[in-house]
């Protein structure tokens, strides 16, 4: 019988995971705000990958957890802008990219942002025009 974690001691797991950090994974996470006792509101950064056309740039990313996480996907949404084609013209991603549009309930913000991450290297998307450095949504 599997047991079911609650949302917040889901999410603190994943913040404390994120405070650890792994920076050789290109990706990190956190809370916007220490002081959210709701553990609603979260920061992604990327690490542009390698041989890309993103290769170093800093993506900031904005992450909601809503009241029904991780039953139900995050929504996700980059703050700086990138020409990636499952991420809609305000930023958003797109709720039907891979794993939001295929949300399994032991998928974490880190699968979120290391599918990103992973999804800059894979073909056409690895040589795309980038919008200037630095600009935002």
């Amino acid at each position: 019988m599997a047991v079911i974690v609650p949302r917040n001691f889901r999410l603190l797991d994943e913040l404390e995971k994120g405070q650890k950090g792994d920076a050789m994974s290109g990706v990190s996470w956190g809370l916007e705000n220490g002081e959210d006792i709701t553990l609603t509101g979260w920061n992604g950064t990327i690490f542009g990958p390698p041989g890309t056309s993103c290769e170093n740039r800093i993506y900031s990313l904005a992450i909601t957890c809503g009241s029904r996480y991780p039953d139900v996907p995050p929504e996700v949404r980059f703050n700086t802008k990138i020409n990636i084609p499952f991420v809609e013209p305000t930023g958003a991603v797109s709720a039907r990219w891979g794993p939001l549009g295929n949300w399994r309930r032991e998928f974490t913000i880190e699968t979120i942002l290391g599918e990103l991450r992973r999804e800059m290297t894979l073909g056409p998307n690895r040589k795309l025009p980038q919008p200037a450095e630095g600009a935002s949504y």
